[in-house]
């Protein structure tokens, strides 16, 4: 009984995740409107922070219940589904990278209370970052369901 609880405790933990980074990210595209206020830009870089606790918090939940919990790291290693799912959070972890470098690049700027400067060649690949990530995500949902039912095994 109690490893059901556990099991179920880690399924809401994985899901409070997983929301809060679409959330997070969803705050991300709305709120990079450049030009920038100090306000917008200090916003921006804790709404990045919360991204990124969001997807550590998602990887060792997830981690956790493939190798505890679920169904065992047996299948899900040997299942395309997830091995397609793990690869776009990968990816999309490694695309997040140049905007939250971005963000932090702004600490001297915003600590004098100055608007930061961004190019618009930044600006651009910014807004391509977060699409991209958004992109990865719509292919992590489209994985899931698969992998779950047992779709997709390699053996």
């Amino acid at each position: 009984m109690g490893l059901m609880y556990a099991s179920a405790l880690m399924a809401f933990l994985h899901h409070l995740a997983a929301f809060s980074l679409v959330g997070a990210l969803a705050a991300e595209v709305v709120l990079f409107k450049p030009p920038l206020t100090v306000v917008q830009a200090r916003r921006l870089q804790r709404t990045d922070q919360i991204f990124g606790a969001a997807s550590g918090m998602l990887l060792v939940v997830g981690l956790l219940r493939v190798v505890y919990f679920e169904k065992g790291a047996g299948f899900y290693f040997s299942n395309g589904f997830f091995l397609a799912k793990f690869t776009l959070f990968i990816v999309a972890g490694l695309i997040s990278i140049y905007p939250t470098m971005l963000f932090i690049s702004w600490n001297e700027a915003l600590k004098d209370g100055q608007v930061p400067a961004i190019t618009p060649q930044a600006v651009k690949r910014t807004r391509m970052c977060m699409m991209l990530e958004l992109t990865a995500i719509m292919g992590i949902l489209l994985c899931a369901p698969f992998m779950a039912r047992g779709i997709g095994l390699l053996r």
